[in-house]
Protein backbone atom coordinates (compact mmCIF):
# COMPACT_ATOMS: atom_id res chain seq x y z
CA UNK A 1 0.00 0.00 0.00
CA UNK A 2 1.27 3.46 -0.91
CA UNK A 3 1.05 5.92 1.96
CA UNK A 4 0.04 9.44 0.94
CA UNK A 5 1.69 12.31 2.77
CA UNK A 6 -1.20 14.73 3.24
CA UNK A 7 1.12 17.71 3.81
CA UNK A 8 2.98 17.12 0.52
CA UNK A 9 -0.30 16.56 -1.31
CA UNK A 10 -1.65 19.87 0.02
CA UNK A 11 1.49 21.73 -1.10
CA UNK A 12 1.29 20.17 -4.58
CA UNK A 13 -2.34 21.24 -4.99
CA UNK A 14 -1.44 24.72 -3.74
CA UNK A 15 1.36 25.07 -6.30
CA UNK A 16 -0.97 24.10 -9.12
CA UNK A 17 -3.63 26.50 -7.88
CA UNK A 18 -1.13 29.37 -7.76
CA UNK A 19 0.38 28.36 -11.11
CA UNK A 20 3.81 28.06 -9.48
CA UNK A 21 6.03 25.38 -10.96
CA UNK A 22 9.69 24.56 -10.74
CA UNK A 23 11.58 26.04 -13.69
CA UNK A 24 11.72 23.52 -16.52
CA UNK A 25 14.83 23.16 -18.65
CA UNK A 26 14.85 25.21 -21.84
CA UNK A 27 15.03 23.06 -24.97
CA UNK A 28 18.22 24.11 -26.73
CA UNK A 29 18.96 22.46 -30.12
CA UNK A 30 20.07 18.83 -30.16
CA UNK A 31 19.64 18.43 -26.43
CA UNK A 32 22.34 20.98 -25.52
CA UNK A 33 22.37 22.25 -21.95
CA UNK A 34 23.38 25.82 -22.79
CA UNK A 35 24.06 28.18 -25.69
CA UNK A 36 27.40 29.91 -26.24
CA UNK A 37 27.74 33.08 -28.28
CA UNK A 38 31.33 33.95 -29.17
CA UNK A 39 31.59 37.54 -30.38
CA UNK A 40 34.49 39.75 -31.44
CA UNK A 41 34.24 43.55 -31.52
CA UNK A 42 35.88 46.42 -33.40
CA UNK A 43 37.24 44.83 -36.63
CA UNK A 44 40.71 43.98 -35.30
CA UNK A 45 43.61 42.44 -37.20
CA UNK A 46 44.20 39.82 -34.52
CA UNK A 47 40.67 38.53 -35.05
CA UNK A 48 41.36 37.75 -38.69
CA UNK A 49 44.89 36.53 -38.00
CA UNK A 50 44.29 34.50 -34.84
CA UNK A 51 40.63 34.06 -33.92
CA UNK A 52 39.31 33.01 -37.33
CA UNK A 53 41.86 30.22 -37.94
CA UNK A 54 41.20 28.83 -34.46
CA UNK A 55 37.41 28.96 -34.87
CA UNK A 56 37.60 27.37 -38.31
CA UNK A 57 39.83 24.59 -37.00
CA UNK A 58 37.08 23.52 -34.59
CA UNK A 59 34.21 24.28 -36.95
CA UNK A 60 32.65 26.98 -34.76
CA UNK A 61 30.73 29.96 -36.14
CA UNK A 62 31.05 33.29 -34.36
CA UNK A 63 29.84 36.89 -34.63
CA UNK A 64 32.14 39.75 -35.62
CA UNK A 65 30.88 43.24 -34.83
CA UNK A 66 32.57 45.48 -37.35
CA UNK A 67 33.54 49.11 -36.87
CA UNK A 68 33.51 50.18 -40.49
CA UNK A 69 35.96 53.08 -40.18
CA UNK A 70 38.60 50.79 -38.68
CA UNK A 71 41.76 50.49 -40.82
CA UNK A 72 41.57 46.72 -40.28
CA UNK A 73 38.18 46.77 -41.95
CA UNK A 74 38.91 49.15 -44.82
CA UNK A 75 42.22 47.49 -45.72
CA UNK A 76 40.99 43.89 -45.32
CA UNK A 77 37.41 44.21 -46.48
CA UNK A 78 37.55 41.14 -48.73
CA UNK A 79 38.79 38.99 -45.85
CA UNK A 80 35.81 40.04 -43.75
CA UNK A 81 33.57 39.20 -46.67
CA UNK A 82 35.20 35.79 -46.92
CA UNK A 83 34.46 34.91 -43.31
CA UNK A 84 30.80 35.74 -43.94
CA UNK A 85 30.80 33.37 -46.91
CA UNK A 86 32.26 30.74 -44.55
CA UNK A 87 29.28 31.12 -42.19
CA UNK A 88 30.45 33.63 -39.61
CA UNK A 89 28.19 36.57 -38.79
CA UNK A 90 29.02 40.17 -39.65
CA UNK A 91 27.34 42.32 -37.02
CA UNK A 92 26.78 46.07 -36.88
CA UNK A 93 29.05 48.01 -34.51
CA UNK A 94 28.43 51.38 -36.23
CA UNK A 95 30.85 53.15 -38.56
CA UNK A 96 32.77 55.37 -36.14
CA UNK A 97 32.35 53.60 -32.75
CA UNK A 98 31.34 56.76 -30.89
CA UNK A 99 31.44 56.59 -27.08
CA UNK A 100 30.67 58.99 -24.24
CA UNK A 101 33.73 61.09 -23.43
CA UNK A 102 32.26 62.41 -20.19
CA UNK A 103 32.48 59.05 -18.41
CA UNK A 104 35.41 58.08 -16.20
CA UNK A 105 38.42 56.71 -18.06
CA UNK A 106 37.28 58.04 -21.43
CA UNK A 107 40.14 60.46 -22.06
CA UNK A 108 40.79 58.59 -25.31
CA UNK A 109 37.47 59.63 -26.86
CA UNK A 110 37.99 62.20 -29.61
CA UNK A 111 35.72 65.24 -29.38
CA UNK A 112 34.51 64.62 -32.94
CA UNK A 113 33.48 61.10 -31.97
CA UNK A 114 31.96 61.86 -28.58
CA UNK A 115 28.41 60.55 -28.12
CA UNK A 116 27.71 63.40 -25.74
CA UNK A 117 28.08 65.75 -28.73
CA UNK A 118 26.04 63.70 -31.22
CA UNK A 119 22.31 63.55 -31.84
CA UNK A 120 20.05 60.53 -31.94
CA UNK A 121 19.29 61.21 -35.61
CA UNK A 122 23.01 61.19 -36.41
CA UNK A 123 23.41 57.76 -34.82
CA UNK A 124 20.30 56.37 -36.49
CA UNK A 125 21.62 57.43 -39.90
CA UNK A 126 25.05 55.97 -39.16
CA UNK A 127 23.59 52.63 -38.08
CA UNK A 128 21.39 52.43 -41.18
CA UNK A 129 24.36 53.24 -43.40
CA UNK A 130 26.43 50.56 -41.67
CA UNK A 131 23.69 48.01 -42.33
CA UNK A 132 23.72 48.94 -46.01
CA UNK A 133 27.50 48.53 -46.25
CA UNK A 134 27.36 45.16 -44.50
CA UNK A 135 24.54 44.00 -46.76
CA UNK A 136 26.78 44.58 -49.77
CA UNK A 137 29.35 42.27 -48.18
CA UNK A 138 27.18 39.38 -47.03
CA UNK A 139 23.75 39.86 -48.64
CA UNK A 140 22.07 39.50 -45.24
CA UNK A 141 19.01 41.50 -44.23
CA UNK A 142 18.67 40.01 -40.75
CA UNK A 143 21.36 41.44 -38.49
CA UNK A 144 22.36 41.94 -34.87
CA UNK A 145 24.00 44.88 -33.13
CA UNK A 146 26.46 45.40 -30.31
CA UNK A 147 26.33 48.83 -28.67
CA UNK A 148 29.79 50.49 -28.80
CA UNK A 149 31.14 50.91 -25.26
CA UNK A 150 27.63 49.80 -24.19
CA UNK A 151 26.74 53.53 -24.17
CA UNK A 152 23.10 54.14 -25.02
CA UNK A 153 22.90 57.93 -24.84
CA UNK A 154 23.60 60.29 -27.73
CA UNK A 155 23.33 63.92 -26.68
CA UNK A 156 21.67 62.72 -23.50
CA UNK A 157 18.96 60.70 -25.27
CA UNK A 158 18.69 56.94 -25.82
CA UNK A 159 19.49 56.09 -29.43
CA UNK A 160 19.50 52.32 -28.94
CA UNK A 161 15.76 52.14 -28.34
CA UNK A 162 15.27 54.02 -31.63
CA UNK A 163 17.25 51.50 -33.69
CA UNK A 164 15.92 48.36 -31.99
CA UNK A 165 13.49 47.60 -34.83
CA UNK A 166 16.43 47.32 -37.26
CA UNK A 167 17.88 44.26 -35.53
CA UNK A 168 16.86 40.79 -34.47
CA UNK A 169 19.12 40.92 -31.42
CA UNK A 170 21.16 43.51 -29.53
CA UNK A 171 24.05 43.02 -27.13
CA UNK A 172 23.32 46.02 -24.97
CA UNK A 173 24.80 45.86 -21.48
CA UNK A 174 27.51 44.44 -19.28
CA UNK A 175 26.45 41.53 -17.14
CA UNK A 176 26.96 37.90 -16.31
CA UNK A 177 25.46 34.53 -17.17
CA UNK A 178 21.67 34.67 -16.95
CA UNK A 179 20.32 32.76 -13.96
CA UNK A 180 17.12 31.82 -15.81
CA UNK A 181 15.64 32.09 -19.28
CA UNK A 182 13.14 34.78 -18.26
CA UNK A 183 16.11 37.11 -17.72
CA UNK A 184 17.13 36.81 -21.38
CA UNK A 185 15.72 39.44 -23.74
CA UNK A 186 17.21 39.26 -27.23
CA UNK A 187 17.30 43.03 -27.70
CA UNK A 188 18.85 43.69 -24.29
CA UNK A 189 21.46 40.97 -23.93
CA UNK A 190 24.10 41.17 -21.21
CA UNK A 191 27.66 40.43 -22.26
CA UNK A 192 30.88 39.45 -20.54
CA UNK A 193 34.01 41.13 -21.89
CA UNK A 194 37.00 38.95 -20.96
CA UNK A 195 40.36 40.76 -20.74
CA UNK A 196 43.66 39.14 -19.80
CA UNK A 197 42.13 36.06 -18.21
CA UNK A 198 42.99 32.40 -18.44
CA UNK A 199 41.38 29.60 -20.37
CA UNK A 200 40.17 28.07 -17.13
CA UNK A 201 38.37 31.31 -16.26
CA UNK A 202 36.73 31.38 -19.68
CA UNK A 203 35.64 27.77 -19.30
CA UNK A 204 34.14 28.61 -15.89
CA UNK A 205 31.74 31.02 -17.62
CA UNK A 206 30.41 28.36 -19.97
CA UNK A 207 30.16 25.83 -17.16
CA UNK A 208 28.05 28.33 -15.26
CA UNK A 209 25.75 28.66 -18.28
CA UNK A 210 25.35 24.88 -18.30
CA UNK A 211 24.54 24.86 -14.59
CA UNK A 212 21.86 27.51 -15.14
CA UNK A 213 20.60 25.98 -18.39
CA UNK A 214 20.80 29.37 -20.11
CA UNK A 215 23.45 31.01 -22.30
CA UNK A 216 26.73 32.87 -22.09
CA UNK A 217 27.67 35.85 -24.28
CA UNK A 218 31.43 36.33 -24.46
CA UNK A 219 32.53 39.49 -26.27
CA UNK A 220 36.23 39.57 -27.10
CA UNK A 221 38.44 42.24 -28.60
CA UNK A 222 42.05 41.36 -29.26
CA UNK A 223 43.08 37.70 -29.53
CA UNK A 224 46.81 37.39 -28.98
CA UNK A 225 47.30 41.06 -29.87
CA UNK A 226 45.67 44.49 -30.30
CA UNK A 227 43.92 45.71 -27.11
CA UNK A 228 41.59 44.48 -24.35
CA UNK A 229 43.04 41.13 -25.31
CA UNK A 230 43.24 37.57 -24.15
CA UNK A 231 46.06 35.25 -25.15
CA UNK A 232 45.92 32.82 -28.05
CA UNK A 233 46.46 30.06 -25.50
CA UNK A 234 43.42 31.02 -23.41
CA UNK A 235 41.27 31.33 -26.52
CA UNK A 236 42.46 27.96 -27.79
CA UNK A 237 41.80 26.29 -24.43
CA UNK A 238 38.21 27.57 -24.44
CA UNK A 239 37.57 26.35 -27.98
CA UNK A 240 39.11 22.96 -27.22
CA UNK A 241 36.82 22.56 -24.21
CA UNK A 242 33.76 23.47 -26.27
CA UNK A 243 34.84 21.06 -29.00
CA UNK A 244 35.26 18.28 -26.45
CA UNK A 245 31.74 18.94 -25.14
CA UNK A 246 29.72 19.60 -28.27
CA UNK A 247 26.79 17.59 -26.93
CA UNK A 248 26.52 19.99 -23.97
CA UNK A 249 27.07 23.39 -25.58
CA UNK A 250 25.39 24.86 -28.63
CA UNK A 251 27.95 27.26 -30.12
CA UNK A 252 26.56 29.48 -32.86
CA UNK A 253 26.30 33.02 -34.15
CA UNK A 254 24.29 35.49 -32.12
CA UNK A 255 21.98 35.90 -35.13
CA UNK A 256 21.11 32.20 -35.13
CA UNK A 257 20.73 32.10 -31.35
CA UNK A 258 18.47 35.17 -31.48
CA UNK A 259 16.30 33.55 -34.16
CA UNK A 260 15.97 30.42 -32.04
CA UNK A 261 15.06 32.38 -28.90
CA UNK A 262 12.40 34.36 -30.75
CA UNK A 263 10.94 31.22 -32.31
CA UNK A 264 10.77 29.65 -28.88
CA UNK A 265 9.45 32.79 -27.14
CA UNK A 266 12.85 33.61 -25.62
Amino acid sequence: MIKINKKCCFLFVLLITLDVHPQSAFNWPNGAKAAVSLSYDDSLNSQLDNAIPALNHFGFKASFYLTLSSPAFTSRRLEWQAIAVAGHELGNHTIHHACRGSLAGREWVDAKNDLDNKTVDTLINEVIQANEILNKLDGENIRTFTVPCLDHLAGGKDYVEKIAQLFIGIKAKEGSVASNMKAIKVKNIAVIGPVNISGDELIAYVKNAKAQGTMVNLTFHGIGGDYLSISNEAHQQLLQYLADNKSIYWVDTFRNISKYLIEHNE
